[in-house]
């Protein structure tokens, strides 16, 4: 199951406002929590306490909680690799290490009695993972997250993204990455440029950042990086299908009933014979085989991110719906009943062959 998480910065924000950001994010069903001891400074106790306490109040509410630690943490609070008693003390539910060790060090902790996943920086590109399995680790214990950068310009490259995370999917490890909210401020460290995964995303909604990474199939959990989203945006990620690529789209306003149902209620899939120029989705003309289709909006050239139904002037073509990855001429056939939102446009390039996909009128904001 792909799950959404939030990150929270105990040393950097009120207990009581973290309380409360968990809180709201639970009732939008979040289900993980990423949380950083790399720049945390304080005696031992101290930090046993801030982040047990935080951690105690995100389990009453089902959350599972992964904080960031590297050798250095290791060594600032006298812990061993081979003892992770510390981190099952806090009550954490594992520990990601940003940076690792030579690898048996990793492969022994991925046995630990306390049952902690182990999970692994994605983002190095290097045979991390490959090295860590060689010294045959417990797989069903390591994880894998990317990093977030909160310098602007300094985000992954997709290719890269793309690269390493495959890695670890091919190798059955369940993956996550970060996406930055437009509205939060507070992260790990002073600067505030967002905190993304990849630099493409670091202006885009949030959702749309979420979509595309779930559209990648190569992320299984999303996570917020900057602390805190605003209500609205944590609910714009609740209504995301993590499996089913839905696409945000307005509707002309003289759409017939028909046209608009094959658009919001049939199951829409992508041809396997693909086409540079459209994704076809050649169901409905099936289904309503004989159904009149009449012309009644077909401007002369069809933009990118057009929804397009095929009037009857088609014959055969009649009621499949397209939609439109390239500018085109428009025969004079072809009904144009809708467009993707601007935002969305770069989603378009992610349908693939037998890619499942639906559409939604925009949500109106309250």
């Amino acid at each position: 199951m792909r799950k959404l998480g939030i990150s929270v910065y105990p040393n950097h924000s009120n207990l009581a406002d973290i309380k409360e950001y968990i809180k709201l994010a639970s009732s939008y069903g979040f289900k993980r929590i990423f949380s950083c001891l790399l720049s945390v400074e304080g005696d031992k106790q101290t930090v046993v306490d801030e982040f047990a306490e935080m951690i105690s109040f995100a389990m009453e509410y089902g959350m599972e909680v992964i904080v960031d630690v590297s050798p250095s943490v290791f060594n600032d609070l006298g812990i061993s690799y081979d003892d992770l008693t510390f981190f099952k003390e806090i009550g954490a539910d594992g520990i990601r290490l940003d940076l690792g060790f030579t690898g048996n060090e990793e492969s022994i902790m991925t046995f630990n009695p306390q049952e902690l996943k182990i999970e692994l920086n994605i983002s190095n590109g290097t045979r991390y993972l490959e090295n860590i399995l060689s010294y045959q680790a417990n797989a069903e214990n390591l994880l894998g997250c990317h990093n977030f950068y909160p310098h602007r310009y300094t985000g992954l490259s997709y290719d890269h993204f793309i690269e390493t995370s495959k890695q670890y999917k091919n190798n059955g490890i369940r993956t996550a990455a970060f996406v930055s909210s437009q509205k939060a401020t507070i992260g790990p460290w002073p600067v505030s440029e967002g905190l993304c995964t990849l630099e493409m995303h670091r202006e885009w909604p949030i959702a749309v950042q979420a979509k595309h990474l779930w559209a990648t199939d190569v992320i299984d959990d999303v996570i917020i990086g900057n602390a805190f989203a605003s209500e609205e945006e944590l609910k714009a990620l609740s209504t995301i299908d993590p499996y089913q690529l839905t696409l945000n789209v307005e509707l002309v306003e003289d759409i017939p009933e028909t046209e608009r149902k094959i658009v919001l209620e049939e199951f829409h899939f992508n041809r396997g014979d693909v086409s540079d120029y459209v994704i076809r989705s050649t169901q409905s003309r099936v289904k309503y085989n004989g159904v009149n289709f009449p012309v009644f909006n077909t401007p002369s050239i069809i933009e990118r991110g057009d929804i397009i139904i095929e009037s009857s002037l088609y014959e055969r073509y009649a009621g499949e719906l397209q939609l439109a990855r390239l500018p085109m001429q428009n025969s004079g056939k072809s009904n144009v009943v809708g467009r993707v939102v601007e935002s969305e446009m770069v989603l378009l390039d992610l349908i693939k062959p037998w890619q499942k996909f639906k559409f939604q009128i925009l949500p109106k904001v309250r």
